[in-house]
């Protein structure tokens, strides 16, 4: 009972300072919609990388991917960590930085917005929203689920999944609807600080507790030797370990709460910082991430499939006492709600904006800002039933979400970068490509040398975005111009310039 009330203290206080940080927000929040979806844009270094880096942060990172070195070993840290460290910050550079650039020149919110604007086509916007759509509401399903089982393990159960996950909800729901971008980036500069210290602690602890590394890493000699080599893990054959690669390199900038983060940039220099200090943070992070899991298969043995899941907390519950079980417990909730409120928040804003609101904008911000909160209420309802549901482990729903992600790429890319792009090319490249996708997923494809679906799909994207481009009308000068002049002072080009 003692644990208990250690662990709900705690965390009773890391949410009310994370409400006490919203309702700040609120306060200094206006009833227009850019200040209410971007915080004005007025976002310095620290802030938007904390806010990029929280909402990159999910259990996918704390729960899924110990999840999965407990089964796989020390070869996860490879598959994933150096290559998410130098793509992420290339991405924000070639499709980011463009974007916004674009985005402040025309006053665009999001990124359907901006896309809708660059290829002059309402449907365009139509169609990355309810793209957007079908793929983040799984990775929000993944953050959710992880908060409930974190809660379900370290309560040794007195605090279900389902109980867990709705309080999560609940909390996140409040401060975003309340305080829109201002408040998430905020909180997630408490937040981001929360789940980094719990990991570097936990990381410690699990070391000195196994009397130094070599002794933690003997353990797992002893139990599971095959989890401290590459071995023959099919995973990680060169197939499937190049097709991870490129899915996890190019995912993050398909997130639309990513984009929209970048978009709220004060300047060009608060987004370089960023790109700087990326590659170390998420190196920090995924080695302790990847090496609990995989000391947790010698203190844990017999985990079968997604009963992995559970590692990370049951580790904390193992070598932490309790009131840092309370902090362990923070971090995670710390790690969901972080991204959480990105993701409603940029789903809402592009329903108001993209695809309810047509013809003048006159009056509109305080309407779209009611709509947004409406909006969330219901996107939070239909997260908290496929929760209940819980159809797949963390890292298997994650993996689906950020292959389709991935499929939006090249339309982000050739928007900003290709004056022949087209509308047609846009809805082409992104319907096909996910067609094939989910073929992919469904087994209906062939294989071929291990590659995974989303290296089909993502070639299909390409070709069908150049194709069909090619023998359709592009939008007029002006409506090209008016977009990419931004982009074409910074980055020049004569292809550019000709067309």
């Amino acid at each position: 009972m003692t644990k208990l009330w250690t662990l709900g203290l705690v965390n009773l206080g890391f949410l009310a300072v994370t409400l006490i940080i919203g309702l700040v927000a609120y306060r200094r929040t206006t009833n227009s919609a850019e200040d209410y979806f971007l915080g004005g844009r007025g976002a310095r270094t620290l802030v938007l990388f904390m806010a990029l880096f929280g909402t990159n942060v999910t259990p996918f990172v704390l729960l899924g991917i110990p999840g999965v070195a407990y089964h796989q070993g020390v070869a996860e840290f490879g598959r994933n960590a150096a290559i998410v460290g130098l793509g992420i910050p290339l991405t924000f550079y070639l499709i980011g930085y463009p974007a916004y650039l674009a985005a402040r020149k025309i006053g665009a919110i999001t990124p359907a917005e901006l896309y809708r604007e660059r290829l002059g086509s309402h449907a365009v916007g139509v169609v990355l929203f309810l793209a957007y759509l079908v793929y983040t509401l799984p990775y929000m399903v993944t953050a959710v689920l992880g908060a409930g089982i974190a809660t379900s393990v370290l309560t040794g159960g007195a605090v279900s999944i389902a109980v867990g996950a709705a309080l999560v909800l609940v909390i996140t729901l409040i401060y975003t609807s309340l305080g829109g971008m201002r408040a998430t980036m905020w909180t997630n500069v408490f937040q981001g600080s929360v789940f980094m210290l719990l990991i570097l602690v936990m990381f410690g602890v699990v070391i000195y507790d196994f009397g130094g590394l070599a002794a933690a890493t003997g353990a797992v000699a002893e139990v599971a030797p095959q989890l401290l080599v590459k071995g023959d893990v099919a995973a990680y054959a060169p197939g499937p370990w190049g097709s991870w690669g490129l899915a996890i390199s190019l995912t993050v900038i398909g997130f639309p709460h990513i984009l929209v983060r970048l978009f709220a940039s004060k300047d060009a220099h608060t987004l370089k910082n960023v790109c700087r200090l990326y590659p170390l943070m998420l190196l920090l992070l995924w080695l302790p991430a990847v090496m609990i899991g995989v000391w947790g298969a010698a203190e844990f043995p017999g985990l079968i499939g997604r009963q992995s899941d559970q590692i990370f907390p049951l580790m904390v519950d193992r070598h932490l006492g309790p009131a840092l079980q309370g902090v362990a417990l923070a971090g995670v909730l710390a790690a969901v709600m972080s991204t959480l409120d990105a993701q409603g928040l940029t789903l809402s804003s592009m329903l108001t904006r993209d695809v309810l609101r047509r013809g003048s904008t006159k009056g509109a911000g305080n309407r779209e800002i009611v709509l947004s909160r409406l909006f969330l209420i219901v996107l939070c309802c239909v997260v908290y039933g496929v929760v209940l549901w819980q159809p797949a482990s963390i890292f298997d729903i994650a993996k689906f979400a950020f292959s389709g992600y991935v499929t939006l790429v090249p339309t982000l890319y050739l928007g900003l970068h290709w004056r022949r792009f087209t509308a047609a090319g846009a809805i082409a490249s992104i319907l096909l490509a996910n067609i094939v996708l989910i073929a992919g997923f469904a087994g209906v494809l062939p294989t071929f040398a291990g590659l995974l679906p989303v290296v089909y799909a993502l070639v299909v994207a390409i070709v069908a975005g150049v194709v069909v481009s090619l023998a359709t009308t592009p939008p007029d000068s002006a409506t090209i111009t008016r977009v990419m002049a931004p982009i074409d002072r910074v980055f020049g080009g004569p292809d550019r310039q000709r067309s």
